[in-house]
């Protein structure tokens, strides 16, 4: 399926404009990145740079597109002709996924035509936009649940493909598997899933429900007690499977006080491996909240799927340097009131101190490695996604989880604390 039309009106008009003026086919450098973070968050987390270069591969304008084009008029006949041949031929370079970002830091750019690569700004933005804030309220879950596992059950409060594309960056960030069967397929992300209310509902007994759910998946599976009586349901289930019944779920209540007593009972009977899992609205808050209670796993949906109250990274993407009449690239930038921007291709690094803890993001015009006379050292973040249009920069999600636990690991312990603060590290330019 063509990615084409995922792109608003006026880049097309921008495009035919240009096509008129002679100017289109100036190079010309974007870049994505964030004025600021959601309101008090201290860091964010690169995502979706997989699914975009997908969508750049399927930037394509077939006999469909072109005819939807031509009947609504959205463009002339010469404008048409140019995106009939429309390939990509520039270079994309970008934070890997996982990595982390702050304000300032340029996390794409994008090097090309002006036509070819205006056409690419909303594609991007929604791509970026939705998963990097799914990947950073996920990250943020990750580090409140400390070693006990999440797994990401959103997918029903929110749209579907939206639900695929946060079960993965929710996996990036640490989350230990999905419940959404096309992110598995898609991405290979794990994926689990016992049984909801309805099929205790369904059933005569909750003992028979629970029975018919042990005998088709094994006593380590995970039983639902809270559809009427939790202390009764949970002695039915250890009745049912023994000792070795692998985990209950909690949905509603207090969910600490009822844990307690759960812990309490199953080590009563017996069930001391029986793990406790608890969903119910749950976010970074909740989950931090249940750190004393004899809680073993998480839940999460709706919070996490809609950004736990930041649903935008607000990433932009801005042209900083253009192509003059005589051939010399240009810095350009706004000076919009409250929307400024910085002119000029931007490289980036972060700088560590002698114990690897980083210390600030820096961010250079020059291209050159900053100038460091610390221990530390500077590594740098951006890394070549595409080259001449095509795509060098493709990589594992595996590879991206890891890079994310090494990334946020390398952030000052600030970094994880979950009240609203300043960044992580500071933004630092030099021009």
């Amino acid at each position: 399926m063509s990615s084409a039309l995922l792109t608003d009106h006026y880049e097309l008009t921008m495009l035919q404009a240009a096509l008129r003026g002679g100017v289109a086919f100036r190079k010309a450098t974007f870049e994505v990145f964030a004025r600021h973070l959601p309101d008090g968050r201290r860091y964010g987390v690169v995502a979706g740079t997989g699914r975009l270069l997908d969508a750049l591969r399927d930037f394509r304008f077939g006999e469909r597109e072109l005819a939807f084009l031509r009947e609504n008029r959205v463009v002339d006949e010469p404008t048409l002709e140019f995106l009939s041949g429309y390939r990509f031929s520039g270079d994309v370079y970008g934070y890997r996924e996982g990595e982390c970002y702050f304000p300032g830091s340029p996390i794409v750019t994008v090097e090309g035509t002006f036509a070819e690569a205006v056409l690419l700004e909303t594609v991007i933005l929604s791509i970026l936009n939705h998963d990097c804030a799914i990947a950073s309220a996920a990250s943020r879950m990750v580090h409140a649940a400390g070693s006990r596992p999440i797994i990401e059950m959103g997918s029903r409060r929110t749209h579907e493909m939206a639900a695929v594309a946060a079960a993965r960056a929710a996996y990036l960030s640490g989350f230990g598997s999905s419940s959404n069967l096309m992110a598995g397929h898609l991405y290979g992300v794990p994926t689990a899933g016992t049984a909801a209310h309805a099929f205790t509902l369904l059933h005569d007994s909750e003992k028979a429900a629970f029975q018919a759910q042990i005998d088709s998946l094994g006593a380590g599976t995970t039983l639902l007690v809270d559809t009427y009586d939790v202390a009764e349901a949970v002695r039915t289930g250890v009745e049912l499977a023994g000792p070795d019944l692998g985990a209950v779920r909690l949905d509603s209540g207090d969910l600490a006080e009822v844990a307690y007593a759960v812990r309490a009972q199953l080590d009563e009977l017996g069930a001391h491996k029986t793990r406790i899992i608890v969903t119910s609205d749950l976010d970074e808050y909740t989950i931090a909240a249940l750190a004393a209670a004899p809680v073993d796993g998480y839940g999460v949906g709706t919070s996490l799927v809609t950004g736990s109250g930041a649903p935008t990274a607000a990433l932009v993407y801005k042209l900083v340097a253009r192509q003059d009449e005589e051939g010399v690239m240009r810095p350009v930038a706004k000076r919009s009131v409250g929307k400024p921007s910085r002119g000029g291709r931007k490289y980036a690094f972060r700088r560590l101190d002698g114990s690897g803890t980083a210390e600030a993001e820096l961010v250079t015009i020059a291209g050159d490695r900053p100038e460091n006379d610390r221990p530390g050292g500077v590594r740098p973040l951006q890394a070549e996604l595409v080259r001449g249009g095509e795509i060098v920069g493709a990589e594992p999600l595996e590879a991206a989880r890891e890079r994310h636990r090494r990334s946020v690991a390398e952030l000052p312990a600030t970094a994880r604390q979950l009240a609203r603060g300043y960044e992580a590290i500071p933004t630092v330019f030099d021009e």
